[in-house]
């Protein structure tokens, strides 16, 4: 290896310190990619060229490939997280343009810049408070990776018993609504608390509680929306088709969430990826109504509807009667880029805040991150003990 391959760790980090005061955009995770630029991909651009898209943003989520990489450049003596510094030694070659080493140094530079854009909820905590006073805060939560952990098997997903009770407390208190890709009827028996609102599909089925908690939330109609409920017969369709077609892939599991069908491949092994895009492919060319979609380890197939859990949160602001309310304080918490749009909407509306939950950073439109499911358990549990006002917002 010659010098002229290798950037001084120093140097990385004074460019990565450099890069927040000035405008240039936060170092994506995963990295930048053809199709990252679109919401979706309409049939016809599903050719050769974007399968390797797809391969790619597929590749920057696993476990397997960051070990590949980091078994390639890193340190053996080092003790810097695999996953971690796979992101580090992509992003920095793709938003810099320099092939550099794998260091602690350029992972405590990167993540520092990381942190001063987006805090730790728990940190910037008795800000939150304080600018949340006088305001009422409506709780908006995603359910995998937020509540609960990412498992392999997304049947086991379960809520820890601490969360369940920080959930129960602060639905007691404040309007929650648990915003998640799962259908509707798994997302309810997963939380099991009573008196929520839920949105299931991503947003395209949202039930309110018979009986809502808070008094602004009684005046209001009872809560029952599905946008998409025209495509439920080619959403069927397209699950049995994709059960039948991934059969032969070993790991792969498809899931009907009603009015989107997701196709986990957390299970696969990497040299199988390709065959899983083109079995999906080959589905969706006969279906030009439905769009395909990446989560955490994840493919989704979803109506082309302009629909979102952006669009389900502003849905549920306005059925609880804060639309247009200027002292309301809605926050969201979730981890998957679905729950980007989310972050959009309070980002546009100057309202509200985001919370992304990571161990990793990424490009995010939310305002403060947190670590893990129990950090959230924390928040959420902090949301009460350090809001002395707490018992007055039973009336709201």
């Amino acid at each position: 290896m010659t010098k002229q391959n290798v950037v001084p760790a120093e140097k990385v980090a004074a460019i990565a310190v450099a890069a927040v005061a000035g405008s240039s955009p936060m170092l994506p995770y995963p990295p930048p990619r053809a199709s990252s630029r679109m919401k979706y991909l309409s049939q016809l651009e599903l050719g050769g060229c974007v399968i390797n898209s797809w391969m790619e943003s597929m590749k920057a989520s696993s476990p397997t490939h960051a070990k590949a990489a980091v078994a390639l450049a890193a340190p053996a003596d080092t003790s810097v997280d695999e996953e971690q510094s796979s992101w580090v030694v992509s992003c920095v070659q793709l938003s810099f343009e320099l092939p550099v080493y794998r260091t602690p140094c350029v992972l405590l530079a990167t993540n520092s810049v990381w942190q001063m854009r987006h805090p730790s909820a728990l940190s910037k905590f008795e800000q939150i408070m304080r600018g949340s006073k006088g305001k009422r805060i409506v709780m908006f939560l995603d359910y995998d990776g937020t509540l609960s952990p990412i498992v392999d098997d997304p049947d086991s997903a379960f809520m820890s018993t601490a969360m369940r009770a920080a959930l129960k407390n602060v639905a007691r208190y404040f309007p929650t609504a648990i915003v998640s890709g799962r259908r509707l009827d798994k997302v309810i028996d997963f939380v099991k608390v009573a008196g929520l609102y839920y949105a299931g599909s991503h947003g395209m089925d949202i039930k309110g509680p018979a009986k809502p908690r808070h008094n602004k939330a009684r005046a209001a109609k009872p809560v029952l929306f599905q946008p998409a409920c025209e495509f439920l017969p080619m959403i069927d369709a397209v699950y049995r088709s994709l059960m039948e077609r991934t059969k032969s892939t070993p790991g792969a599991r498809v899931e009907n969430n009603k009015f989107c069908v997701s196709v986990h491949f957390r299970c696969v092994d990497e040299k199988g990826w390709s065959a899983l895009f083109e079995q999906v492919r080959s589905v969706l060319k006969e279906y030009p109504k439905l769009r395909l979609t990446q989560g955490r380890k994840v493919l989704e197939i979803r109506p082309t509807i302009k629909w979102d859990k952006g669009k389900a949160l502003e849905f549920l602001l306005e059925s609880l009667g804060y639309a247009d309310s200027k002292d309301v304080m809605p926050v969201y918490i979730g981890d998957d880029r679905t729950d980007e749009d989310a972050f959009k909407v309070l980002r546009d509306r100057g309202q509200g805040f985001g919370i992304l939950v990571s161990k990793f950073p990424k490009e995010t439109n939310a305002t403060y991150s947190l670590l893990e499911p129990s950090e959230a358990s924390l928040h959420l549990e902090g949301s009460l003990d350090n809001n002395s006002d707490v018992p007055n917002r039973l009336n709201h």
